[in-house]
């Protein structure tokens, strides 16, 4: 029997944002209901294409980099390592993940202790750019954080470009805490935009199959 793990954020106006940025709140508005005599009940959403689970897009990081829509569905279904890595208190290194045998073409989900609380935590875990050039030279295809961001705003971004100049997807504000380690099927589905850096997706990972 499989079981389907949920691995996204929820959108809610109390949901978390990076650095607790009030512009970055999402805003839902009831434009219609049923209350005022109207026929249907209609709202409106006004959000951060990097709020919640996100996929993020080359041009997020890269001048003339590729936008949302080069990314194919058929690069974000398929199976997926997550990796414990709750013993991290403040990044992620090469040495972390040296010894987890990583393999060409996977994709990796990182379990962190981000994973264990819904407030924005200004000291989230993240990756180092020694960790980032790892998984370069071995070839990793995706990466997928339970941090609302891969790196904490380093000065010239070097985790986040060092994976975009090399092709490696980055998939951010996963929810992991309910998710054992281990290789699952994985399904990440943006909303189909255009143009964009980023979108916000529904994820999940399906076990026992």
């Amino acid at each position: 029997m499989f079981k389907i793990y949920d691995i996204s954020m929820t959108i809610e106006p109390s949901m978390q944002v990076f650095n607790n940025t009030g512009s970055k709140v999402p805003k839902i508005t009831n434009v219609s209901n049923h209350d005022n005599g109207q026929a249907v009940y209609e709202s409106r959403l006004d959000m951060d294409v990097h709020n919640g689970t996100h996929v993020d897009a080359p041009l997020h990081m890269l001048k003339d980099g590729e936008t949302i829509e080069t990314i194919g569905l058929e690069q974000l279904v398929g199976y997926a390592r997550v990796v414990d890595l709750t013993h991290c208190e403040q990044f992620i290194t090469r040495a972390d993940l040296e010894p987890l045998a990583l393999q060409k073409n996977e994709w990796v989900l990182f379990k962190t202790r981000n994973s264990f609380t819904e407030q924005f935590d200004f000291d989230f875990v993240f990756l180092r750019e020694d960790g980032a050039r790892y998984l370069v030279e071995h070839g990793i295809r995706g990466l997928g954080t339970d941090a609302l961001g891969i790196e904490r705003a380093q000065p010239e971004f070097p985790t986040h470009r060092t994976l975009m100049r090399n092709n490696v997807i980055i998939v951010e504000g996963l929810r992991l805490k309910e998710v054992p380690a281990g290789t699952y099927f994985m399904a990440i589905a943006p909303l189909k935009l255009k143009g964009l850096d980023a979108a916000p997706a529904r994820a999940f990972l399906i076990g026992g199959m």
